[in-house]
Protein backbone atom coordinates (compact mmCIF):
# COMPACT_ATOMS: atom_id res chain seq x y z
CA UNK A 1 0.00 0.00 0.00
CA UNK A 2 1.27 3.47 -1.03
CA UNK A 3 1.79 6.25 1.60
CA UNK A 4 -0.76 8.58 -0.29
CA UNK A 5 -3.09 5.40 0.41
CA UNK A 6 -1.93 4.88 4.04
CA UNK A 7 -2.74 7.92 5.21
CA UNK A 8 -6.16 8.61 3.28
CA UNK A 9 -8.51 7.95 6.02
CA UNK A 10 -7.88 11.52 7.58
CA UNK A 11 -9.62 11.97 10.91
CA UNK A 12 -10.72 15.02 13.11
CA UNK A 13 -8.32 14.69 16.04
CA UNK A 14 -9.56 15.08 19.73
CA UNK A 15 -7.06 16.61 21.52
CA UNK A 16 -5.74 18.23 24.54
CA UNK A 17 -3.37 21.28 25.23
CA UNK A 18 -1.00 21.48 28.18
CA UNK A 19 1.07 24.56 28.51
CA UNK A 20 3.62 23.46 31.60
CA UNK A 21 4.66 26.31 33.12
CA UNK A 22 5.28 28.52 36.35
CA UNK A 23 4.74 31.92 34.80
CA UNK A 24 2.30 31.84 32.11
CA UNK A 25 -1.48 32.25 32.80
CA UNK A 26 -4.14 31.95 30.05
CA UNK A 27 -3.43 36.05 28.73
CA UNK A 28 -0.03 35.09 28.10
CA UNK A 29 -0.15 31.80 26.84
CA UNK A 30 0.81 32.72 23.36
CA UNK A 31 2.01 29.03 22.30
CA UNK A 32 -0.79 27.24 24.24
CA UNK A 33 -3.22 29.52 21.88
CA UNK A 34 -1.17 29.41 18.72
CA UNK A 35 -1.41 25.58 19.18
CA UNK A 36 -5.47 25.60 19.58
CA UNK A 37 -5.31 27.55 16.25
CA UNK A 38 -3.28 25.46 14.10
CA UNK A 39 -5.09 22.52 15.51
CA UNK A 40 -8.72 24.07 14.61
CA UNK A 41 -7.65 25.69 11.17
CA UNK A 42 -6.34 21.94 10.77
CA UNK A 43 -10.13 20.72 11.34
CA UNK A 44 -8.77 19.18 14.58
CA UNK A 45 -11.19 20.23 18.21
CA UNK A 46 -9.11 20.96 20.93
CA UNK A 47 -11.21 19.54 23.93
CA UNK A 48 -9.18 20.96 27.03
CA UNK A 49 -6.88 23.40 27.23
CA UNK A 50 -4.88 23.78 30.80
CA UNK A 51 -1.61 25.55 31.64
CA UNK A 52 -0.03 23.49 34.55
CA UNK A 53 2.82 24.13 36.79
CA UNK A 54 6.47 22.72 35.72
CA UNK A 55 6.20 19.63 38.57
CA UNK A 56 6.72 16.31 37.41
CA UNK A 57 3.24 14.91 39.31
CA UNK A 58 1.20 17.72 38.04
CA UNK A 59 2.19 16.65 34.52
CA UNK A 60 1.99 13.16 35.30
CA UNK A 61 -2.07 13.31 36.97
CA UNK A 62 -2.74 15.49 33.47
CA UNK A 63 -1.22 12.98 30.95
CA UNK A 64 -3.23 10.87 33.05
CA UNK A 65 -6.14 12.43 33.10
CA UNK A 66 -6.14 12.86 29.16
CA UNK A 67 -4.98 9.23 28.36
CA UNK A 68 -7.91 8.19 30.47
CA UNK A 69 -10.36 10.45 28.60
CA UNK A 70 -12.22 8.75 25.79
CA UNK A 71 -12.49 12.40 24.30
CA UNK A 72 -8.95 12.61 23.84
CA UNK A 73 -7.21 11.19 20.96
CA UNK A 74 -3.74 13.12 21.02
CA UNK A 75 -2.01 15.19 24.32
CA UNK A 76 0.36 18.35 22.83
CA UNK A 77 2.35 20.12 25.39
CA UNK A 78 4.78 22.74 25.25
CA UNK A 79 6.90 24.09 27.73
CA UNK A 80 9.32 22.77 30.13
CA UNK A 81 11.41 21.13 27.84
CA UNK A 82 14.65 22.99 28.75
CA UNK A 83 18.23 21.50 30.61
CA UNK A 84 17.31 24.05 33.52
CA UNK A 85 16.42 22.50 37.01
CA UNK A 86 12.67 23.55 36.79
CA UNK A 87 12.20 22.28 33.60
CA UNK A 88 11.03 18.65 33.88
CA UNK A 89 8.20 18.02 31.04
CA UNK A 90 10.60 15.62 28.95
CA UNK A 91 11.22 13.27 32.33
CA UNK A 92 7.73 13.29 33.54
CA UNK A 93 6.54 12.31 29.86
CA UNK A 94 8.86 9.94 28.85
CA UNK A 95 8.61 8.18 32.05
CA UNK A 96 4.69 7.26 30.77
CA UNK A 97 5.32 6.33 27.95
CA UNK A 98 4.28 2.05 26.22
CA UNK A 99 6.14 3.37 23.11
CA UNK A 100 8.48 6.30 22.48
CA UNK A 101 8.78 7.92 18.78
CA UNK A 102 12.38 8.97 18.75
CA UNK A 103 12.34 10.20 14.98
CA UNK A 104 9.93 13.37 16.74
CA UNK A 105 12.97 14.75 18.71
CA UNK A 106 15.35 14.00 16.11
CA UNK A 107 13.82 15.03 13.19
CA UNK A 108 12.88 18.81 15.40
CA UNK A 109 16.02 19.26 16.45
CA UNK A 110 17.31 18.45 13.07
CA UNK A 111 14.78 21.55 11.57
CA UNK A 112 15.87 23.49 14.27
CA UNK A 113 19.36 23.36 13.60
CA UNK A 114 18.62 24.09 9.69
CA UNK A 115 15.98 27.11 10.74
CA UNK A 116 18.88 29.23 11.69
CA UNK A 117 19.32 27.84 15.41
CA UNK A 118 22.38 26.28 14.57
CA UNK A 119 24.41 24.47 17.08
CA UNK A 120 21.40 25.68 19.97
CA UNK A 121 19.33 23.07 18.71
CA UNK A 122 21.38 20.46 20.95
CA UNK A 123 19.30 21.98 23.64
CA UNK A 124 16.16 21.57 22.14
CA UNK A 125 14.54 18.61 24.05
CA UNK A 126 11.17 17.11 22.00
CA UNK A 127 9.83 13.75 23.01
CA UNK A 128 6.81 12.29 21.63
CA UNK A 129 4.82 8.60 22.06
CA UNK A 130 2.13 6.67 23.28
CA UNK A 131 0.26 5.93 26.27
CA UNK A 132 -1.94 3.18 25.76
CA UNK A 133 -4.13 4.65 22.25
CA UNK A 134 -3.20 8.02 22.82
CA UNK A 135 -0.54 10.30 20.85
CA UNK A 136 1.27 12.26 23.09
CA UNK A 137 4.09 15.18 21.94
CA UNK A 138 6.24 17.38 23.78
CA UNK A 139 7.62 20.58 22.42
CA UNK A 140 9.74 23.84 23.90
CA UNK A 141 7.20 26.34 24.37
CA UNK A 142 8.65 29.41 22.38
CA UNK A 143 6.31 30.38 19.37
CA UNK A 144 9.40 29.56 17.23
CA UNK A 145 9.37 26.19 18.50
CA UNK A 146 5.60 25.36 18.49
CA UNK A 147 4.80 26.64 14.97
CA UNK A 148 8.21 24.22 13.62
CA UNK A 149 6.75 21.15 15.47
CA UNK A 150 2.95 21.63 14.51
CA UNK A 151 3.46 22.84 10.81
CA UNK A 152 6.21 20.80 9.89
CA UNK A 153 5.83 17.63 12.09
CA UNK A 154 2.59 17.44 14.38
CA UNK A 155 -0.44 18.24 11.92
CA UNK A 156 0.90 16.68 8.69
CA UNK A 157 0.85 13.25 10.23
CA UNK A 158 -1.61 13.65 13.52
CA UNK A 159 -4.47 11.96 11.71
CA UNK A 160 -2.51 9.09 10.61
CA UNK A 161 -1.08 8.78 13.74
CA UNK A 162 -4.27 8.38 15.75
CA UNK A 163 -5.53 6.10 12.53
CA UNK A 164 -3.16 4.08 13.58
CA UNK A 165 -3.07 4.09 17.45
CA UNK A 166 -7.10 3.54 17.09
CA UNK A 167 -7.37 1.06 14.52
CA UNK A 168 -6.57 -2.00 16.89
CA UNK A 169 -9.75 -1.42 19.52
CA UNK A 170 -12.60 -3.03 19.54
CA UNK A 171 -11.43 -5.13 16.14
Amino acid sequence: MSIHKHKHHIRSVKCMVLTISDTRSEETDKSGNLIVNVLEEAGHVVKIKRIVKDDIDVIQTMVAEGCANPEVDAIITNGGTGIAYRDVTIEAVKSMLDKEVPGFGEIFRMLSYQEDIGPAAMLSRAIAGVRQHTAIFSTPGSSGAVKLAMGKLIIPELSHIVNELKKDINA
